[in-house]
């Protein structure tokens, strides 16, 4: 069964009615069915976020926030405790050479180092992922 490294991009689209499609169900089966799915820690402040953002935007209700991250709470996530230990060295360096943000960089070398799939859904670090060679979920 494959490992993943689960992003807030897809993990929102698990949680947000008007986010759901396919290929963030596919990995959330995955994960529910057993597969390893990895997060930094810092994904918590992320997810927490983008569910406060949807809430003043009239997306979902205060309610709905609640459940959502009960939802998300209640999933096998594992939360990396090295990612930390990587932002001078490897984290700093491929957001450097990607331009990408040190959050997003994290994610990227926490998929190289635990040689997971990357489930993102964004696009500059699918871009990144590709020249890196990690896998993503249409490639693996």
């Amino acid at each position: 069964m494959p490992a993943y490294v689960v992003d807030p991009s897809v993990a929102l689209a698990w949680l947000l009615p008007d986010e759901t499609n396919a290929a963030a169900d596919a990995v959330r089966r995955a994960v529910e069915e057993g597969a390893e799915a990895w997060i930094p820690v810092h994904w918590w402040l992320e997810i927490g976020n983008g569910l406060l953002m949807a809430e003043r935007r009239g997306r979902i209700t205060a309610e709905g926030v609640a459940q959502a991250l009960s939802l998300i709470d209640a999933l096998p996530l594992e939360e990396d405790e090295e990612t930390a230990e990587q932002i001078a060295g490897r984290t700093i360096a491929l957001a450097r050479k990607h331009g990408l943000t040190i959050y997003d960089a994290a994610y990227l070398e926490l998929a190289q180092r635990r040689g997971t799939i990357l489930a993102t859904f964004d696009g500059q670090l699918l871009k990144a992922a590709a020249k890196e060679g990690v896998l993503i979920p249409d490639k693996a």
